[in-house]
């Protein structure tokens, strides 16, 4: 144990210290890095839980990468089809990392009821398709089964279910219209056997989860044609490496984007968390300094004729600003540790008990999601431990400036 350890220890240990005049301030102090810690922890599990769950829900309905044909349609409904005789179907041989490849197809269509009409569009899928996303979602009933024969089983949102008053094992007519304008529209009978709910509003008031092969014999297409094929990542975050990967291992006569750049209006709105978390981040912790600094002013003037004392009896400056780091660095410790109790606690308690629900139309989720890290926290307790030291070495500098004559003699 060091000398300006020792003093430091002994100092936080006396009676005297706990019942000083800096003994408000250091709680406050304390306080602050605490409330910091909670605000910060706060801000990135929710700001990185909202990303992922957004990025999740879309995803579900998209892919990670969507492979298609150049053509001049620009709406959800599939154009021109494509062969599934690729040589990247039904898996890349030369790329890891690939969870799935899935080939689906999308047409408009219109429910009709006796009291109501709404306009949809079928997604059609089929025995390759991965249904992971939306067994998380699904909220009644089953997952359709495709691998079989051609069925009339369907999946809708819970949203849908209830503006058409549809309920579980229901049959319910849906036209679809023809390319020649004159002929009357293609009705299709299917029935429900699965509700989900994504909370993802954009997606659940319009998509129905159907079978592929439908949709091949209104388009008149071939068996091995489909509208596009959706690649599934095993790591979202290799999006951007995976993506140049499959786009080099694509025939150049198909288009090849990335689930980002379909929707880039849903992430660029989610990108703003980044720049909100980091701002709020710097804020938390200028506060937080500010307020330790404060408290090692109190200390350094309460603490004047020690000072004094130690540098009457040969102590440089170095030995002694290292006391007082030392002490303001069990301050910010005790802070820290309160800041992550409460902070966990509280996350844990949004992550199980979902206190702050959201409105899904605007947020497309329906309760604050949480992400909890390991890594992130520790890497926000280092990083506000050592920003916090590095900002108290100006105000320890002042001890460079006490007179050890003047300091004895201070009252």
């Amino acid at each position: 144990m060091n000398f300006e350890f020792f003093i430091a220890k002994r100092i936080i240990g006396s009676k005297a210290y706990k019942s000083s005049v800096s003994a408000p301030i250091i709680k406050i102090g304390i306080a602050a890095i605490a409330i910091g810690i909670v605000v910060m922890m706060i801000a990135i599990a929710t700001g990185i839980g909202l990303k992922q769950k957004i990025r999740d829900k879309v995803s579900a309905f998209n892919g990670h990468i969507i492979i298609s044909n150049y053509d001049s349609n620009n709406s959800q409904e599939s154009g021109k089809p494509i062969s599934t005789k690729q040589d990247f179907y039904p898996r890349f041989k030369n790329i890891e990392g690939i969870k799935n490849i899935q080939a689906v197809a999308a047409k408009f269509g219109i429910i009709r009821t006796e009291s109501n009409f709404e306009a949809i569009i079928v997604k059609g899928v089929g025995a390759d398709y991965s249904w992971d996303y939306f067994n998380d979602f699904l909220v009644e009933g089953r997952l359709p089964d495709y691998t079989q024969g051609r069925n009339q089983e369907v999946l809708i949102s819970q949203d849908l279910a209830n503006r058409m008053a549809f309920n579980l094992g229901d049959k319910f007519n849906t036209f679809f219209r023809k390319e020649d304008p004159n002929k009357p529209p293609a009705p299709m009978r299917y029935e429900i056997v699965g509700v989900y709910n994504s909370g993802l509003k954009e997606f659940d008031e319009t998509y129905v989860i159907g079978d592929i092969r439908h949709i091949q014999r209104l388009n008149k297409w071939e068996p091995d044609q489909v509208g596009h094929f959706e690649v599934l990542l095993s790591d979202y975050n290799q999006l951007d490496e995976k993506f140049k990967a499959v786009f080099q291992n694509t025939p150049s006569l198909l288009n090849t984007i990335t689930v980002e750049q379909k929707h880039s209006s849903i992430f660029e709105w989610i990108g703003i968390f980044d720049k909100n978390i980091y701002g709020l981040i710097g804020i938390m912790i200028i506060v937080a300094g500010i307020n330790m600094i404060t408290a090692l002013l109190v200390l350094i003037l309460e603490r004047t004729k020690m000072i004094g004392i130690f540098k009457a009896l040969g102590s440089n400056n170095q030995s002694i600003r290292k006391m007082f780091l030392y002490n303001a660095s069990y301050i910010i410790l005790i802070g820290l540790f309160w800041g992550n109790l409460i902070g966990f606690v509280l996350l844990m308690a949004q992550k199980y008990f979902k206190f702050f629900p959201l409105d899904p139309a605007v947020y497309h989720v329906s309760e604050v999601p949480i992400y909890i890290n390991f890594g992130y926290i520790l890497a926000l307790n280092v990083g506000t431990f050592f920003l916090c030291l590095v900002m108290l070495l100006v105000p320890s500098y002042i001890i460079t400036k006490i007179s050890p004559v003047k300091a004895i003699r201070f009252e």
